[in-house]
């Protein structure tokens, strides 16, 4: 319901705008745009197994890149041992290997995501190990060919350029800001979720933080203006 509120407000607002600037304005349009879209970012995520394949459609579709496809930045160096809630909800004992990996995906400059994954390595295929052991492939792509699925753990907007309840009334929609940007923080949403395979067995757990930058092009409707 509330995804829908913010549509209707921008509809509204959207006959204020002028031209758009080269970044996001501090302005009530802005910051309902900017809401609206990391609102459609997270349902998109929620609703597909692949967070891969979702920044690919999102990269594309704002056009932040040519060619857009995002690409995988192995982070080496910095293993971290899976902690008890990963192995339970992985069901591995406390023997059991558990791989870690640690990617940031990046569309063109662009860094969208850093994701942390635990994973399983008897659950996948030795071609599928070997890849992720030797490249820095988007996990999401190596395993494709498994159909996983996906089960979200959690799912937090860890920043809202709105006040909370300002839907309802509780609090008043910031004042425009004349001449200032948006200030986007460097962390804006995290997710955390299970992958499971065809056969429902969980073989992955990862903890994906998506940047400021996903909101990294110019906005629709938020245009310098002053109420």
């Amino acid at each position: 319901m509330k995804r829908m509120t913010v549509r209707c407000a921008l509809a509204m607002l959207a006959l204020a705008a002028s031209p758009a600037p080269a970044s996001w304005p501090d302005t009530p349009v802005a910051r309902l745009e900017a809401l609206a879209e990391l609102q459609t970012l997270n349902a998109d995520l929620l609703s597909h197994d692949s967070a891969t394949l979702t920044l690919d459609r999102w990269c594309a579709h704002h056009h932040l890149a040519d060619g857009a496809r995002i690409v995988a930045d192995r982070v080496r160096g910095q293993d971290k041992p899976p902690p008890a809630a990963v192995r339970e909800q992985l069901h591995v004992e406390a023997g059991q290997p558990i791989a870690y990996r640690r990617v940031r995906l990046r569309c063109g400059e662009y860094f969208l995501s850093e994701a942390d994954n635990w994973y399983v390595p008897s659950r996948l295929t030795p071609d599928m190990n070997q890849a992720l052991e030797t490249s820095d492939a988007a996990f999401g792509r190596v395993v494709q060919p498994l159909r996983f699925q996906r089960h979200t753990v959690s799912a937090t907007l860890l920043w809202s350029p709105l006040p909370e309840d300002w839907d309802s009334g509780g609090a008043p929609l910031p004042r425009a800001n004349p001449g200032a940007s948006l200030p986007i923080p460097d962390k804006v949403i995290e997710h955390q979720a299970v992958l499971t395979r065809g056969d429902g067995e969980p073989f992955s757990y990862v903890v994906e933080t998506y940047t400021g930058a996903v909101l990294d092009f110019p906005p629709a409707f938020g245009r310098s203006r002053t109420p």
